[in-house]
């Protein structure tokens, strides 16, 4: 039986920056993705938006992470290479009932320690972005893009540079706790490991419910929101990141711009009993009502479908948003384990902040 000290689950944008901060201190750590490449899940279908932290209560997980991440982000984009820019992003009120929800964001925000955040009238708006229809704006100037595979490479660059290893094809199937530490069996066979992070996205509730002797009632329950994303031909619109008002499920469609200047919009919320990474066809209409409150013109411009994602919610359809689970030994009462679920936007923001986190939980 092969033997390691910890063993992390999943090699997506959570699981490799687990990895890169274990590493880091030390760990020697083995990397389980169970398909033939890393980032070929949830972390390549998002927005590949580096967020401020607006929208989330102070005391949240999310809010704090993503902070954190934030301000680890941009400097390690920069010191690695990594593609991004920091071109903003204007929350646009579309209404005059939606200035309320615009000034609570930003006193949210401001609770949250975000910095470079500024109410804005209507005209100021339009001086910004000429074809935004708007009422008023909350402009935050720190959030941005990246490319998210650059990122995911960059992260197992450093990860294995500092001594990690990365298993692909690798499929976990048992998790056993014993006296000797935790022997997790797998198609290439039995690992005993004394430390284990479940980071593996959509899977992570899956995997818990793997481990033997774990009570029902310690399983987060997971739900699926899919959300579609549609190009737009030709030129784009705006310079910012263009985002509605939230909306129960989501941050609503919002236009986001890739690095080369091409916009597309998305992602919207389709409940779904399983994963699937197809696009919905036929919501072409659908989409340009929800855009042409904030951009008339695109009634006359072509939409076609490009991607979609799978969100893992911990809330259903018409139930408050929660926070993300980090569940360590406290939580799952078994020495060693640490699992994220729930890690939807802003995780790939938070992303360096949790790898953190996760190091810090099994150091303790």
């Amino acid at each position: 039986m092969d033997r390691i000290d910890t063993l992390v689950v999943g090699a997506g944008v959570i699981g490799l920056a687990c990895a890169r901060a274990l590493a880091a201190r030390g760990v020697e750590l083995l990397l389980l993705e169970q398909q033939p490449a890393i980032g070929t899940g949830i972390s390549s279908r998002n927005s590949e938006v580096i967020h401020a932290g607006l929208y989330y209560p102070r005391e949240w997980l999310k809010t704090r992470l993503c902070v954190q991440g934030r301000a680890l982000l941009y400097p390690f984009l920069k010191r690695t290479g990594v593609a991004y820019r920091r071109c903003g992003k204007l929350v646009v009120a579309t209404s005059d009932a939606q200035l309320t929800q615009l000034q609570r964001l930003a006193k949210q925000a401001e609770a949250n320690g975000v910095e470079g955040i500024s109410l804005l009238g209507d005209a100021q708006a339009r001086a910004l972005e000429p074809q935004l229809h708007c009422h008023g704006a909350l402009l935050s100037r720190e959030s941005g893009i990246l490319d998210s595979h650059q990122l995911m490479l960059a992260l197992q660059g450093e990860a294995e540079h500092l001594g990690a290893m990365l298993a692909l094809g690798c499929q976990v199937h048992a998790i056993r706790p014993g006296p000797a530490g935790l022997t997790v069996t797998t198609n290439q066979g039995p690992i005993l490991c004394q430390k284990l992070v479940l980071a593996a996205g959509l899977a992570t509730p899956s995997l818990l419910g793997r481990i033997q002797g774990l009570p029902c009632q310690t399983l987060p329950r997971q739900y699926l929101a899919k959300g579609n994303y549609y190009k737009l031909s030709g030129n784009a619109p705006f310079s910012h990141l263009i985002y509605p008002v939230p909306e129960p499920g989501g941050l609503g469609v919002h236009l986001t711009l890739d690095l080369a200047g091409n916009a597309r919009f998305g992602p919207d919320v389709e409940w779904c009993d399983r994963a699937s990474f197809e696009v919905t066809p036929g919501l072409e209409e659908q989409f340009k009502l929800a855009i042409g409150r904030y951009w008339p013109q695109v009634a006359g411009r072509t939409l076609t479908p490009d991607y979609a994602g799978v969100r893992p919610k911990l809330s259903g359809p018409g139930e408050p948003g929660v926070d993300f689970a980090l569940l360590g030994p406290a939580e799952l009462g078994i020495k060693g384990v640490v699992a994220l679920a729930g890690i939807e936007s802003p995780g790939l923001t938070a992303s360096l902040a949790l790898g953190e986190w996760v190091a810090t939980q099994l150091q303790s």
